[in-house]
């Protein structure tokens, strides 16, 4: 006996806007169920996860923050996986972005004009851009599986900045602290509102995400990214590069991870130092999947997997739960979304050694 999947004739489109609901439902659920299992109160444990983090200011701004970088990389994620493009290696473009965008008040740290910042931001989404066409560059000339070199391409971007931050960017002058020198106030993102720390790349974000959706809703070359999404073979018959395609798709989701990078250095962090994210370039992978691969989805989504991010926190202090419990959450909500999916679009069926079908579902 094997289990087939048959693709539906035609997927309900109430069915499809729910699914993250659905989705969301489940990860809550089971989440409670985990906490139980753990010996919390389940409901004290999710007020703590999901209400607590929502009833200060200070933490809204936290939200924001933590909020930018998902949704940046997730509204580039979404145009990619539309366009059957699976960039996995976001995570290893947003370092590189902040490396690139570094360059300037680490190197060249006595430059100090209104201009420093927006260069700042325009090499990090060159150096994200840069690193997203190495993967682009295998699949579109040598037929490459991107999955893997993206993949793969992220640990050499860490290693790289963590051998930057060790080495030769160390602050000679930093009681030999892993880190590079304090970033300028020319080279930092300042804060949005004077009531908390919420920069603007969350500005970014939301700007990133409308024009994105604008140009998929509304221009040739969104278009040209659905259609060669659901057939290669049709975009062909219309005109459609898939290879340009391949280009596209991967530099402007690693100018988002770049830019993201860079950002969140010059915004939260103020220097550079071995670790520069908690895994915002995987998490956004769920954020584009929860989103329904839409840039006005992202915003939302992002959101959501930004409170996990806080909830964690929250927990560790009011309940004493371990910081994994996060992690947990969002592999629980990834799960769910492509359950929920995957049986929206296909039925499941038994089918027996001799062939016959035993049954759907």
């Amino acid at each position: 006996m094997r289990i087939e999947l048959e693709r539906r004739p035609r997927a309900s489109k109430l069915h499809a806007l729910l699914s993250p609901l659905l989705a969301l439902a489940l990860t809550v659920f089971f989440g409670g169920l985990m906490f139980m299992a753990l010996g919390k109160d389940p409901l004290s444990a999710l007020y703590s996860f999901f209400i607590e983090p929502l009833l200060d200011t200070w933490s809204l701004h936290e939200l924001a923050i933590k909020a930018a970088p998902l949704i940046l990389i997730g509204v580039g994620l979404s145009v990619a996986y539309r366009s059957n493009n699976w960039n996995i290696g976001a995570e290893g473009q947003f370092t590189v972005g902040a490396i690139f965008g570094s360059i300037l008040p680490i190197v060249f740290a006595g430059w100090q004009t209104p201009l420093t910042l927006p260069m700042m931001l325009i090499l990090g989404a060159l150096g994200g851009a840069l690193y997203a066409g190495i993967p682009a560059l295998l699949k579109a000339h040598f037929n490459t599986n991107e999955i893997l070199t993206s993949l793969m391409l992220v640990y050499v971007a860490q290693l790289f900045l963590d051998w930057l931050a060790r080495g030769v960017w160390k602050d000679p002058k930093g009681f030999n602290f892993p880190q590079s020198v304090t970033f300028s106030d020319a080279a930092t993102l300042g804060p949005m509102f004077e009531s908390g720390r919420a920069h603007w790349a969350f500005a970014f974000a939301l700007i990133a995400a409308l024009l994105t959706w604008i140009m998929m809703r509304f221009t040739m070359k969104g278009f040209q990214v659905a259609v060669l999404g659901q057939s290669e073979r049709a975009g062909r018959f219309a005109g459609f590069s898939s290879r340009r395609m391949i280009w596209f798709s991967m530099l402007f989701s690693g100018a988002l991870a770049g830019l993201a990078g860079i950002s969140e250095v010059a915004g939260s962090i103020g220097h550079i130092q071995p670790i520069i994210s908690p895994g915002y370039g995987f998490t956004a992978i769920i954020v584009a999947f929860l989103g329904r691969l839409n840039p006005l989805g992202a915003i939302a989504s992002g959101l959501v997997l930004a409170l996990t991010y806080l909830g964690g926190e929250a927990a560790q202090l009011s309940i004493g739960v371990s910081d994994k419990v996060t992690r947990v959450f969002q592999g629980l909500l990834l799960f769910f979304v492509l359950s929920c999916d995957t049986l929206i679009l296909y039925k499941v069926r038994l089918v027996l050694a001799g062939g016959k079908s035993e049954g759907k579902a």
